[in-house]
């Protein structure tokens, strides 16, 4: 009773975090388009936990991953809300993640109800790619499990044997976080509620 009334309040957090939209309900990316977007980050493999965390209550709501491997930088979103026009995606894999994607991304979910925990850890080539082949085999996430799928992905990386798969987001970070080598930022905003109004601007500055 205690189990299913603790992931019935996770839901209802992530309800109102955004993790709720499975990507089943929308269009994937072409292939070509993706191979197109493929963005390259010159700085070293590493793995970027995101942690979304109610400031009213400190539940965590939702949790994703930003994958800077050697061919490619993506964000793994499953389950996410926060889409704009011209941001590709398949299957919950966010692709063409350049330094405006990723602040977009930060800021839009930091707003005046939630703030962002950010949890970065440099790994080997060989890592980073078997974690972006993990995000894109996974598939489109259902409703209010993404950190199911986030955990599922760091726990079968090699090195990565301490990471715990769980359904809740500040559990995940917390495991994260006595992990060798990772660092941690706070992103905090005072924007309005809705993550609307951050995706609309953004949108707006794109077709300018």
């Amino acid at each position: 009773m205690y189990f299913r009334a603790t992931v019935l309040a996770v839901l209802a957090a992530s309800a109102l975090a955004g993790c709720t939209t499975p990507s089943a309900n929308r269009e994937n990316a072409s292939l070509e388009a993706i191979a197109a977007a493929a963005y390259v980050h010159d700085g070293p493999p590493a793995l970027t936990l995101y942690t979304m965390i109610n400031n009213r209550s400190e539940a965590g709501a939702h949790s994703s991953l930003m994958i800077n491997a050697p061919s490619q930088r993506v964000i793994f979103d499953p389950a996410g809300s926060v889409r704009a026009v011209g941001l590709l995606e398949r299957d919950d894999v966010l692709y063409g993640v350049t330094p405006r994607i990723e602040q977009f991304y930060e800021r839009a979910h930091a707003r005046e109800t939630y703030r962002v925990r950010i949890q970065r850890v440099e790994v080997s080539p060989d890592v980073a790619e078997r974690a972006l082949q993990l995000a894109e085999s996974y598939g489109a996430v259902s409703q209010s499990q993404c950190t199911v799928a986030t955990s599922g992905v760091l726990s079968q990386l090699p090195g990565f044997g301490d990471i715990n798969r769980t359904w809740f987001p500040n559990k995940l970070a917390d495991n994260l976080a006595q992990h060798p080598g990772v660092t941690e930022r706070v992103v905090r905003e005072d924007d309005a509620d809705d993550k609307a109004v951050a995706i609309a601007r953004f949108e707006a500055q794109e077709t300018q």
